[in-house]
């Protein structure tokens, strides 16, 4: 949207709330000076797959092997590579094929594989399908971990993402500055400060997962 946006027009000042790197995506020429007429946050989505990688292995000890579910077209894969090296995990690629991705095989598939827990991206495509994904998951007693605090909600396992409303609240800043007449070419795109680790306790029970006190105790919600 944001692309289509910007080639709609070049002066209409533009306020974004993204999870891609806009560096990368090309929407603007840095983050300390955007150019052009669009300013804003971005999400850390992409940044913080090591981290959600290593959280799982503190919640789940032995694990070994981790699928990642996302949409053909779409790379989060990539961004979990490196890190996977490092915590000595293997992680196998789950595409699904848009509009109708069949979910029911993609499970079945990771059972066979012997993938030991999910992780489910933030792309467009999946997000209508939280709730078929976390059921899935419960079904097959796979820890899931979500880049969306949506799919805890819905039965997921756990999440690690930036704060979403302090995101959005943010965003406010940034079109007061512009109707105060700062251009957005001078308004430093910002990245999240606060983040949220959920964890949802009812579903660690269900598919028999215990969570460690230590881990817990940095959860910034806890679903019982």
């Amino acid at each position: 949207m944001i692309r289509a946006a910007k080639q709609a027009t070049k002066t209409i000042p533009i306020v974004m709330a993204i999870t891609p790197d806009p560096v990368a995506a090309g929407l603007i020429q840095s983050l300390a000076r955007p150019g052009g007429n669009i300013t804003g946050l971005t999400f850390l989505t992409r940044e913080l797959s090591g981290k959600r990688l290593e959280l799982m292995t503190e919640m789940i000890p032995g694990l070994s092997r981790v699928g990642i579910i996302s949409i053909v077209g779409f790379t989060p894969f990539k961004d979990y590579e490196s890190a996977a090296r490092t915590l000595k995990l293997s992680i196998q690629s789950i595409d699904v094929q848009a509009p109708n991705p069949d979910f029911p095989r993609v499970f079945q598939a990771a059972v066979k594989a012997r993938v030991g827990a999910i992780i489910t991206a933030s792309v467009p495509g999946l997000s209508g399908h939280h709730k078929q994904i976390a059921d899935l998951a419960l079904h097959h007693r796979l820890p899931l971990m979500s880049e969306s605090v949506a799919v805890v909600e819905q039965g997921g396992l756990a999440t690690y993402d930036a704060n979403r409303d302090e995101v959005f609240k943010r965003a406010a800043v940034f079109v007061d500055k512009i109707l105060k007449g700062t251009k957005p070419a001078d308004i430093p795109v910002e990245q999240p400060t606060k983040f949220d680790f959920a964890i949802n306790l009812r579903t660690a029970q269900q598919i028999g997962v215990t969570i460690p006190p230590e881990v817990l105790a940095r959860a910034s919600r806890i679903i019982r």
